[in-house]
């Protein structure tokens, strides 16, 4: 009855999710209460919840402040002359824009948020694009790719879900994946040098006349300073699905005149998040605290009015509350599964089937497996109705559950060009670019980026292959 009710639950929770009848928030409460209660919990089901929820306070923790700490740096302007070096740097050679925008769309995808990165680099970038007439597919490929695989990073979405879902330490799944990670990024920059120069070719050389400038999309819906391609490219994109006001409020991180830059404090906001990277990669301190410390230096060098400091953390907290209600709601999934015990008697019952001679290999099944499974199914739908089953019924061939965690994160690249991804939707909105044609470019890119991060951290022993 336990493996009949934990298969159920998770098919009914995947199912609300996919058909978008319920937000993930909703479907991790409801779905596990409900059932929790045909299982026979009782009143025992509280204190399952709490004690889920006791074990996900650091990882909410830990979006909480890493997305403070790096809307932050966006505010203050720590990544602008980053954007105005690009800009500078690619001129008129296609191939270094292309490369550019890769290295541009990686450095902002640290803040977490895909639509955050998308809205930036389509803003700086795309006028470009247009002026030198290089395709915008190319933009929305690099940018997809760079995005997706800087995706695992812990306070991303992906490696919280696969830690919370197992009840591990995102610092415990993602350092030791960090190889994995730079290898990735250098595929990822391989195939955005080989797509401009093929858009060299395709072009010769080419002399502009105007100057870039940082353009600011979802003001009076143009990219940049005259033309029609940029006007295109998106007036197409907010109205079409109703993201003005989102849209504005994040292009308005390139507004070069906004009051929340810091031009002076820029040395002391480099150093703090290169400081806050080292030592998160050096594992000294637990994650959360780190970034708890970071943000609070953060707000107090930056805003010293306690006023400023209250608007500074107002503006990012739609992120926080949405990311953090999700973890804690996920607390309630977690618990039930747990304390009903569903995950045993179904991981008994995977067991029966799975072969002998196949459970060795489970860890990298469940990499490859992650390439199609979070294609067409969301990030809740595989990390807390999939992997923590598959995850139990590892644990019988002796393969520990970071293993298995390690493993499910390296399908990223590929899911995050799912049309079920808003902020994918929104990419090729802005570039004015059809999903078809941009899923024809990057699909095979994607596939074998997460291939390359699965090998490499085989080879390096963090994923165990048999």
């Amino acid at each position: 009855m336990l493996v009949f009710l934990g298969f159920l639950m998770v098919a009914v929770f995947m199912y609300l999710i996919l058909s978008k009848r319920a937000t993930p928030v909703v479907g991790l409460i409801l779905v596990p209460v409900a059932f929790g209660l045909f299982a026979g919990a009782g009143l025992d089901l509280g204190d399952m919840i709490i004690d889920g929820v006791t074990d996900l306070a650091p990882t909410a923790a830990l979006l909480f402040f890493a997305i403070i700490f790096f809307g932050i740096m966006i505010d203050v302007g720590l990544f602008d002359p980053l954007v105005r070096l690009i800009l500078r740097l690619v001129r008129d050679d296609p191939a270094r824009l292309v490369v550019g925008t890769a290295v541009l769309a990686m450095i902002v995808s640290l803040d977490g948020d895909g639509s955050t990165t998308f809205i930036i680099t389509t803003s700086a970038m795309l006028p470009l694009y247009l002026k030198l007439r290089v395709s915008p597919v190319i933009l929305t490929v690099v940018a997809g790719l760079s995005n997706a695989t800087m995706n695992i990073i812990p306070w991303g979405g992906p490696t919280v879900r696969a830690a919370s879902a197992l009840g591990l330490s995102p610092s415990d799944v993602f350092v030791p994946m960090i190889p994995s990670l730079l290898v990735g990024l250098v595929v990822v920059l391989g195939f955005a040098l080989h797509l401009g120069v093929m858009e060299r070719r395709r072009l010769g050389k080419l002399v502009w006349t105007a100057e870039p400038v940082l353009a600011g999309v979802g003001r009076g819906g143009s990219t940049g300073s005259g033309g029609s391609g940029g006007s295109r490219a998106t007036g197409a994109g907010p109205g079409a699905d109703g993201g003005d006001d989102e849209t504005g409020r994040f292009a308005a991180a390139l507004d070069p005149n906004r009051a929340t830059l810091r031009p002076k404090l820029l040395p002391f906001n480099a150093l703090l998040t290169v400081a806050l990277l080292v030592v998160l990669g050096l594992d000294v301190l637990p994650i959360p605290v780190l970034f708890m410390i970071a943000a609070g230096l953060a707000l107090a060098v930056n805003f010293p009015r306690v006023a400023d400091q209250s608007e500074a953390i107002v503006r990012h907290s739609s992120s926080i509350v949405s990311v953090v209600a999700m973890v804690f709601a996920a607390a309630v999934l977690t618990g039930v599964f747990q304390g009903t015990g569903m995950v045993e008697s179904m991981a008994l019952w995977l067991t029966g089937v799975i072969p002998d001679a196949l459970g060795p290999f489970l860890a990298v099944i469940t990499g490859v497996l992650s390439i199609p499974f979070t294609f067409f199914m969301t990030n809740d739908a595989f990390y807390f109705g999939v992997l923590p089953v598959l995850a139990e019924t590892a644990a019988q061939y002796g393969i520990e559950p970071v293993e298995m965690a390690r493993a499910s994160i390296t399908g990223q690249p590929v899911h995050m060009q799912s049309p079920l991804v808003p902020a994918i939707l929104l990419l090729v909105t802005l570039a004015g670019v059809q999903l078809a044609d941009h899923h024809r470019k990057v699909l095979w890119r994607a596939t074998i980026v997460s291939l390359t991060m699965l090998v490499v951290g085989v080879a390096l022993g963090q994923i165990p292959l048999g």
